[in-house]
Order: structure tokens, then sequence, then C-alpha cells
């Protein structure tokens, strides 16, 4: 008979694991969120230049960093003294450049290839009561244009943008929002939102449902990533998936199933996608705020929104990982953080104005439709 307490290899591969690999003692006996929870697989220092992009809560992630003292790229800056809640409804300060918000990779992956020539939308210019709109981001002129050549020269204008923070790129933080999307069937062109809901008008023979799968997803990322690399061979790329769940389906199901089919596509792809790559990695803002363990304490009373404390838990755990992993001096550490604090200091006196710091969703324009 063996002895367990003799010298040897271990009796199970579970023994001698950390207390993270352990439900109770990772999580049951842990506080919320869990120390453990997210080990970086490389460090992002504060000189890092980093494009953000993505779904509605990757606004909080930009913003929080942008507060944080890192170097968050803002290619197409607001007009001078222009109000910050007025600019963020115009689509300035919420990511690197004013392509408002991103639900899928496809769409991402052809705001690129248009960057590169390699891609033309299709029925591009959308009109609403005799105003016109960016069909690829209608809800950054929320009163449209005049003309449609206004919203290609806007559009052009957008592009070189786009191009210019890209060049300064050493870092892609994206945060993938849905799996369900619409498109233009002849071309593929994907939108942000169905036409009709901000401006346009459907058509059945034109424009069809599309709901992503993990491989497709996999495989336009990338291509993202081999895109972005034509401009930094050394780029790194942060994923995350937004926990706000869908507003609507349009996949003829109950939203419940949707929605956990739609984020659970989405994890897998982006975990595959971290697990096969060195230069991806993956941080877990899904998890903190939607998993049984938060109780459903981090969304507001719509249970859709995430409410601040959530977005503070989510944005602790990450900003206390890569301080711990910073490849900065021990002074160049505490001056970071000092000038982090003053930052926060500011951050807190604007969030008194509410408005200035409203997240920006389309998606939630869809409520309107319900009967």
């Amino acid at each position: 008979m063996s002895d367990p307490d003799a010298d040897g290899p271990p009796v199970s591969p579970y023994e001698g694991l950390e207390d993270r690999a352990f439900w109770r003692s990772g999580v049951v006996e842990a506080g919320y969120p869990p120390t453990g929870l997210y080990t970086p697989k490389f460090p992002i220092t504060r000189e890092v230049p980093i494009f953000t992009a993505g779904s509605c809560f990757a606004q909080h992630v930009g913003r929080t960093l942008r507060d944080n003292g890192y170097h968050v790229i803002d290619a197409e800056p607001a007009p001078a003294k222009v109000p910050e809640a007025l600019a963020q409804r115009h689509g300035y300060r919420l990511y690197a450049a004013r392509f408002g918000n991103i639900y899928t990779v496809r769409q991402f992956l052809q705001l690129m290839l248009e960057c590169f020539d390699e891609h033309q939308p299709a029925d591009a210019v959308w009109e609403r009561e005799g105003r016109f709109f960016d069909a690829l981001r209608p809800g950054v002129t929320p009163r449209g244009l005049a003309s449609p050549e206004e919203v290609r020269t806007s559009r052009a204008q957008h592009l070189n943008a786009v191009r210019e923070a890209a060049r300064q790129t050493g870092l892609v933080v994206f945060t993938l929002g849905l799996t369900e999307t619409w498109e233009h069937a002849p071309s593929g062109t994907i939108y942000p939102t169905a036409p009709g809901t901000i401006a346009g008008a459907f058509d059945p023979q034109l424009h069809r449902f599309v709901n992503f799968r993990a491989d497709a997803i996999k495989a336009d990322f990338l291509a993202l990533r081999a895109l972005f690399q034509t401009f930094n061979k050394d780029v790194r790329f942060l994923l995350t998936v937004s926990p706000v769940p869908l507003t609507a389906t349009a996949s003829g199901g109950h939203v419940l199933p949707a929605t956990i089919y739609s984020k659970s596509v989405l994890r897998t792809a982006a975990g595959e996608l971290a697990e096969d790559h060195d230069d991806i990695d993956y941080f877990p803002s899904y998890e903190i705020v939607s998993s049984h363990p938060s109780g459903g304490r981090l969304f507001e009373a719509n249970m859709r929104s995430v409410h601040p404390r959530g977005v503070r838990k989510v944005m602790k755990t990450f900003l206390a990982a890569h301080d711990s992993a910073d490849d900065q001096t021990p002074r160049q550490i505490r001056r970071a953080r000092r000038l982090a604090r003053l930052a926060a200091a500011e951050a807190a006196q604007r969030q008194k104005d509410d408005a200035a710091h409203e997240v920006i969703c389309e998606e939630q324009l869809l409520e309107a439709f319900r009967k």
C-alpha cells in the first residue's frame, strides 16, 4: 500500500495548486473580486500608446486608463472649448478616434481595411428627415449632416485619423460586445446598428441578420491583428468581453439565452486567441461583473447597465495587476501613482456632472421598438 507522506510524485495533479485554483479558497473564502483573478501576460506601462475600441463598456475602460495616467490615444480630438458632455454625444473623447461603438470584430476589421483602401462600404450614407448620416458610425452626428457630400468628407477625415492612431499604437484594447449584427447582403458591409434604428431604411432584400460564431470571430481578429502589425510589428492586444446584456435579439429566441449564447461565443473566441498567441491577453471584466458570485450587485436596477461600483471593481483589478507588473523603476512608479491620484481627483470632480460621463450606446435605442 502506498504511503501518501513518502517522497515521490504527487498523488493528484491538483495537489499543491495555489488557492486560486479551487472554488472554496479562490472564490467563497476570498473577497470580491478575488485576488489572483488576473495575471497579466505582459506589462502595460503608462508610456505605451493605447488604441481603445469596442462596445459601450469600452468607454469605461478608456476613460479610467486616461484618468489614471495611461497614454490613451485621441487622434481625432474635439474642437477647442466644446463641453465634455456635448463632445461625447458627438463621438469625441470616447475612443482612439471618432468611430463610435464597434460592436463586432468584423466591423472593426472592415474599418481598418477601409483605411488601407481594401474595403469600400456599401450603402454608406443614410438619410432621415432630410439629414444625412455615416452608416458606419451614425451615432456620432445625432442631428446628421446637411448633404451626402459632407458625410463623405467627414468620413475621409475620420479615416486619416484612424490611420494616424494605428501608426502610434503599441497596445490595442478591444472590448467584444456582440455576435448579432446586420450586414448589407450583396457586399458584406457590417453596420453598428440595424438600418432604420437611427437613420436609413431597412430593406429585407438588402439587409441580412448575422450571428457570428467563434471561428469567424477569431479569423477576423487575426486579420485585424495583421493590419496593426504592418504599422508596428511589436504591437500587443488586450481583449475583454462586455458584461452588458443584449438590449434586444433578432435571433427569433428569447433575449436571455440569446445573451448567454452571444457572450459565451465571445468569451470562447477571446480565450482561444489569448491561449494561442503570446501578444494577445485577456482581462476578465465580463466575469467580474456577470458571474453569479457577484450576485447581480454590480448592475444597475435595469439589470443591464453596469453600476459605477462595478466599473470601479473591474478597473481596480486591472490597475492593481499592472501597477505590480509595471517595469518602471520604483521612483517612476511612485511618480506615476501620484499623477494618477491627481488625475483621479480631477475625474471625481468631473463625475459630478453625470451627463459628461454618460455612456453612449446606440444599442439602447432598440428598446424604443418594443411593443
